[in-house]
């Protein structure tokens, strides 16, 4: 389909895919639950095991990639749907990654979960911050250019934070 999400109706939809209406509302609530769920699903493909240290950047770049492969799609949701539904979808996407980056890193050492989410809240908005500023200038910049500077930036870091709100 060719048209923006806010002119696409379920009608498009149904046709589009041989459904009829009933199949459509017994899985989705409304064509922004469907846009929520098909996002949902190509974030756990994308950061799919590289939820650790030493893969989070594989996990980064492979969101990077996903959102890259539906370029017009993110972009028509962006611009034409909600840049608050998009900006909620990448807080879900990135905080589970750098989560669980943190929980690993924290293994063996005593750190108060409201430390550790402080942690992950804190890189979920810088990342997230990125991609947007990545997507609303059109994606030009490559995702592996990014993520090598986010990685120069923040190595270590995560640790030596972990390390100074220890409680043992």
């Amino acid at each position: 389909m060719k048209k923006p999400v806010n002119k696409i109706t379920i009608n498009d939809i149904t046709e589009d895919c041989g459904v009829n209406r009933a199949t459509f509302y017994y899985h989705f609530k409304d064509i922004y639950d469907l846009v929520e769920w098909s996002c949902e699903e190509d974030s756990k493909r994308a950061a799919d095991g590289n939820t650790t240290y030493d893969t989070w950047e594989q996990g980064f770049l492979n969101i990077f990639y996903a959102i890259e492969e539906n370029k017009p799609f993110i972009l028509n949701v962006y611009h034409y749907v909600s840049q608050e539904q998009i900006t909620q979808y990448l807080y879900r996407v990135v905080y589970r990654l750098i989560k669980d980056v943190v929980e690993e890193c924290a293994e063996g050492m005593s750190v108060r979960e409201e430390d550790k989410k402080f942690i992950a809240d804190f890189y979920k908005f810088a990342f997230v911050g990125i991609i947007l500023d990545w997507i609303r200038n059109d994606m030009k910049t490559s995702p592996e250019q990014l993520v090598a500077r986010i990685s120069a930036l923040i190595e270590g870091d995560v640790v030596r934070m972990l390390e100074k709100c220890r409680i043992d």
